[in-house]
């Protein structure tokens, strides 16, 4: 107790100057400083970023594009996978010329990424995926990485065959309602 009542001026005086430290420390901080100005593509009179007009000029996508039939294996080891690639290759052509493309979504099961897979696929329609053969679905089944299953588990093919049909009823009352 000597020793605050002989220094109580001193400790006084260091107490005010903590606390001036620390409200200059504090209040200095949450300073907001503008370095300089740099012009934003909202602002107005501004150009549009190149990204985005590499987007608007670009020409609209028409038709599904198929891409050139894989080459075929060389020697006798891959003899019947290249033959058997080149009728896939025809197969989705083919589909893909028909020019019928349906919301591939409305079927249970395929969302929006799993669409875009099915449609660079050359999978565009229910009537592509209501004709499936066995060996179709397990060709189409093995290329659908993370998705693989889902053509047997969700029925795909019983679902397309009811919508290509035009029985939305049928559907409803077989795997719910049309969302």
């Amino acid at each position: 107790m000597d020793f605050i009542e002989t220094n109580w001026l001193l400790i006084l005086i260091v107490l005010a100057l903590a606390v001036a430290i620390a409200w200059y420390v504090f209040h200095a901080a949450r300073r907001t400083r503008v370095t300089g100005e740099t012009r934003d593509v909202l602002d107005e009179g501004a150009t549009p970023a190149a990204r985005n007009q590499a987007l608007i000029d670009a020409p609209a996508a028409t038709a599904p594009q198929v891409s050139p039939p894989p080459a075929a294996p060389t020697g006798l080891a891959g003899a019947g996978e290249g033959v058997e690639a080149a009728v896939e290759h025809q197969q989705l052509a083919k589909g893909a010329a028909a020019g019928a493309s349906d919301d591939l979504t409305r079927l249970k099961g395929v969302g929006p990424k799993l669409a875009a897979q099915l449609g660079e696929l050359g999978v565009t329609s229910f009537a592509h995926i209501a004709a499936w053969s066995e060996a179709d679905i397990d060709r189409v089944d093995a290329r659908l990485g993370r998705f693989q299953g889902r053509i047997r588990r969700d029925s795909w093919v019983e679902q397309a065959r009811l919508l290509a049909a035009g029985e939305e009823a049928g559907f409803a009352a077989r795997f719910g309602n049309i969302s």
